[in-house]
């Protein structure tokens, strides 16, 4: 997927996170977005992976254990969700680090817990050994 695609492909999920929450408003649990930004993608046709299991590796490509990507979309997008009052940096921390586990570029960070929703992109550029 080339960079006007990736960024078309969040375009996409920013608009349906926004119709979520302008219908669920603030005040459910996470998993409750979670399901409905899954049921709401799938219905667009784009293939999303709920809970996927991503692999954490050391330096000598050792595993150390795997993260589970609240949802990973089209293989290319990792989108965390939280339903808390702020985002917090521990928050972004978290996707940073799934981003740079999972050698996957572009992840967006999704608050449905504020009365106004929070939705940013991060990019984690990977430098080769």
């Amino acid at each position: 997927m080339e960079t006007s695609n990736i960024n078309q492909l969040c375009d996409v999920i920013r608009e349906t996170s926004f119709a979520i929450h302008r219908f669920h408003r603030n005040g459910h649990l996470e998993k409750i977005y979670e399901n409905a930004l899954v049921h709401r993608l799938r219905q667009q046709g784009l293939d999303v992976k709920q809970q996927h299991p991503l692999a954490v590796r050391d330096e000598d490509a050792t595993l150390l254990g795997e993260f589970f990507a609240d949802l990973l979309v089209e293989n290319r997008l990792v989108v965390e969700l939280k339903a808390a009052r702020a985002v917090a940096e521990e928050h972004i921390a978290q996707l940073l680090g799934y981003l740079r586990s999972g050698r996957i570029e572009t992840g967006l960070l999704i608050n449905f817990g504020a009365p106004r929703l929070y939705v940013k992109k991060y990019l984690m550029t990977h430098v080769q050994p």
